[in-house]
């Protein structure tokens, strides 16, 4: 039952929930584990799927995340002012702007900017094609990715939404661009959307797109673990379902991060991913706001 309402606290899934009981080493809720206790509190707690989950941050704006199960297990968050109905989507993927726009007009909110956490390799923002659907939107991107937008930021600017704001933090690494932002209510952080740079219980790849594994760790360490501990994390993907963690979560479990930074910077440096199919397609397009040639 605690960590049922611990789960509940931070907003987690069935699949972040039985990752922070592995973590915690509670045997009962190990992958390869049965019982009655195990099922019931996973039983309580929604799955990952292409349905938005909303998100309850006291004091905060409507928050909800949607999953984009097209290959690359991406998250777009809409965050949205119910006072004045403007709102704000992060990382939205080219092919979903019908149904992001249905979501938004669903939730009575009128989309006021389109925030992107840095040029993609593995998908095309549909930032140029909401532009077109919802007449007056803006796309944000920082100045230091070199790609076009309306709207470019850069480390400490704010994004205001109706009553609320989020607030740029500069944290590159993955590429020299990224940044993720940082939502705060009544002044204190509640929430980090964080791109490709920090993810849960890993981190963005520094093999390409000026990627620098020195540069990551101290963006990590310096812009989102001085966050308080329980501000929620939330990821720009995750590939085995999980939704969201905690600044406290990564910083204890993070099998990447909770090294030196000799150590995270010999690990990245083994990892051998293969390149991601889309980029060549996609980091033009992202160059030119989401547009093709």
């Amino acid at each position: 039952a605690l960590l049922l309402w611990l789960a509940k606290q931070a907003g987690h899934n069935a699949a972040s929930a039985e990752q922070v009981a592995g973590d915690l080493g509670l045997s009962a809720f190990a992958p390869d584990a049965a019982g009655p206790v195990r099922n019931w509190v996973l039983a309580q707690l929604p799955t990952t799927s292409g349905t938005p989950t909303p998100s309850a941050i006291q004091g905060g704006p409507v928050l909800e995340q949607r999953f984009i199960d097209d290959g690359t297990s991406t998250f777009t968050y809409m965050l949205g002012c119910p006072k004045t109905g403007e709102a704000i989507l992060i990382d939205p993927v080219l092919g979903q702007e019908d149904e992001d726009r249905a979501w938004l007009q669903h939730k009575g909110f009128k989309l006021k900017y389109v925030l992107n956490t840095h040029a993609h390799a593995d998908h095309v923002t549909s930032g140029s094609a909401l532009r077109e659907l919802c007449p007056g939107m803006k796309t944000v991107i920082a100045a230091a990715s070199k790609a076009e937008a309306d709207v470019t930021v850069g480390d400490g600017d704010k994004v205001e939404f109706g009553d609320y704001a989020v607030e740029v933090a500069s944290t590159p690494g993955h590429t020299n661009g990224c940044v993720s932002y940082i939502l705060k209510v009544d002044g204190t952080p509640r929430a980090a959307f964080t791109g490709d740079a920090l993810l849960i219980r890993g981190c963005g790849r520094t093999d390409f797109q000026q990627g620098d594994s020195e540069t990551l760790h101290d963006s990590i360490s310096q812009k989102i673990f001085t966050l308080p501990g329980d501000a929620l994390v939330y990821p720009g993907h995750d590939y085995k379902g999980r939704n969201v963690s905690t600044v406290a979560e990564e910083k204890t479990f993070n099998p990447r991060l909770s090294r030196s930074k000799a150590e995270f910077v010999e690990l990245m440096a083994h990892l051998d991913l293969p390149m991601p199919k889309l980029i060549n397609i996609a980091v033009p397009a992202n160059m030119r706001d989401g547009r093709g040639k």
